[in-house]
């Protein structure tokens, strides 16, 4: 009989099971109480009442007394008891046939979901790079739609067209104002510079005339000198006379 012990286990602590056989152990003791179908604690054993029957048979045919009713007797017994015993390892055996089969289908089962869960993680790497993927193209979708509003908000190209033929006529007329003012620009220089050699020029002759002027005059004032001089001198000879 499997012996079992429990462990009280406190607030916290793992609840762990002791038993008095080892797993192996344990494996015995089933396989052995199976094949001899001792796993009932009441009654006698199947096994052990099998083993009576066939050796009360035995005893009874080893007599030389004429008991062959007896020894039929015993024979019956001995069968219905072996066909007894029979039924229970022939039911044993089904059930571990349909334990194998179902040992068979549930490895088939695991492979296959283990196959499905291989398939399931491809799956969803696949998933996930087609979601990445998805991404990329929804933001180049909403860049495509926000240039899109962009150009709508533009004018018509037509009237973009007449801007740019009204800002190259104006690029023209005033390339054409500034050549034209480059050219005046370019006269009036010359003209000052000749303006400023005439004034030079002028200042030169009014120079030249102001020292003539007053060289004259000082030549003026020193012949109207010598004159007085000269007056005087004859005023004074007549006096002496």
């Amino acid at each position: 009989m499997l012996v079992k012990g429990r462990k009280v286990a406190g607030r916290g602590e793992a609840m762990a099971a002791h038993y008095a056989f080892g797993p192996l152990e344990d494996d015995m003791i089933i396989k052995h109480r199976l094949l001899t179908r001792t796993t009932t604690t009441r009654g006698e054993p199947p096994l052990k009442k099998l083993q009576k029957k066939f050796t009360s048979f035995a005893l009874e045919i080893e007599k030389d007394a004429d008991n062959y009713s007896d020894c039929e007797r015993l024979a019956k017994a001995f069968l219905q008891e072996l066909t007894t015993f029979e039924l229970p390892l022939l039911k044993s055996k089904a059930v571990i046939d349909a334990n194998l089969r179902e040992k068979e289908n549930f490895n088939e089962l695991k492979d296959e979901i283990n196959r499905q869960i291989i398939q399931a993680q491809a799956d969803i790497k696949d998933l996930k790079k087609q979601l990445e993927e998805s991404k990329i193209e929804r933001q180049h979708k909403e860049e495509c739609e926000a240039i899109r509003r962009l150009i709508g908000m533009q004018p018509p190209r037509s009237e973009t067209q007449k801007i740019i033929t009204d800002l190259e006529k104006e690029i023209a007329m005033l390339e054409a104002e500034n050549t034209a003012g480059s050219r005046t620009l370019e006269l009036r220089k010359k003209q000052f510079a000749l303006l400023l050699h005439v004034v030079d020029e002028l200042q030169n002759t009014i120079e030249e005339e102001q020292r003539s002027l007053i060289e004259e005059m000082r030549i003026a004032l020193d012949d109207q000198k010598n004159g007085v001089e000269d007056a005087s001198g004859g005023s004074e000879a007549m006096a002496i006379d």
